[in-house]
């Protein structure tokens, strides 16, 4: 049977929270930074019905996430690639160390290791590149005709849509749940750590660690 060990990316392996760095990186760029008015406008609405309770957090995330998206329309999928493989070099030096051992030691005892994350799959591909990973699901960019149109919708992976795509990813095949192993920092995670035998709270949020103390679940500072 396949034992496996599962890893959110933001606030778990990557200390910090990939949006922001999105945010800024666009901001900054050199040549895409004149993108970053129009798009930061168009965040402002969805982002303030949110702080004002009248719109769903993972509602919230998902127009953001494709709002971003929208900031590189036109733009072909060799200049995506390139972009976002240059945001996730400046990723690595923000990994929590000790989750980097887990991953390495994990795989080592032969666990499948997956990093499972609503964060841009170019970006999780590239930033965990030289780990120890076999399986990376993040939220695919829809490319058409070689390039990302402002039309094409895209499938954020968050919440409970991360155990559904951990199912379809596994489908067929026979898993050891008891003997596995979840990392997340977040009560959104608690969909994927109560799936294993071993979950793992990863410095969480106040939600999270009432339910890891409780439970009495390893946590990791």
């Amino acid at each position: 049977m396949m034992r496996l060990a599962i890893f959110d990316f933001d606030g778990t392996l990557y200390e910090k929270e990939t949006f922001n760095t999105l945010m800024d990186y666009l901001k900054e760029h050199p040549t895409y930074g004149k993108r970053y008015k129009k798009f930061y406008l168009s965040i402002l609405i969805p982002y303030l019905s949110y702080k004002a309770k009248v719109y769903p957090e993972g509602n919230m995330k998902a127009n953001l996430m494709k709002k971003y998206l929208n900031a590189l329309s036109g733009l072909s999928e060799e200049q995506i690639s390139t972009y976002f493989t240059e945001i996730a070099d400046q990723m690595k030096g923000d990994f929590h160390q000790e989750v980097v051992q887990r991953i390495e030691s994990h795989a080592q005892d032969g666990y499948y290791t997956m990093i499972v994350s609503g964060a841009f799959t170019p970006i999780l591909n590239a930033a965990v590149a030289e780990l120890p990973v076999d399986q990376v699901i993040g939220t695919d960019i829809p490319i058409t005709n070689g390039t990302f149109k402002r039309s094409s919708e895209i499938y954020h992976v968050q919440d409970t849509r991360k155990k559904v795509v951990i199912h379809d990813a596994l489908k067929g095949k026979e898993i050891d749940w008891e003997g596995s192993y979840a990392y997340g920092d977040s009560y959104v995670d608690l969909s994927v750590l109560d799936l294993v035998g071993h979950p793992v709270a990863v410095r969480p949020d106040k939600k999270l660690r009432r339910i890891a103390v409780d439970k009495e679940w390893v946590i990791i500072e």
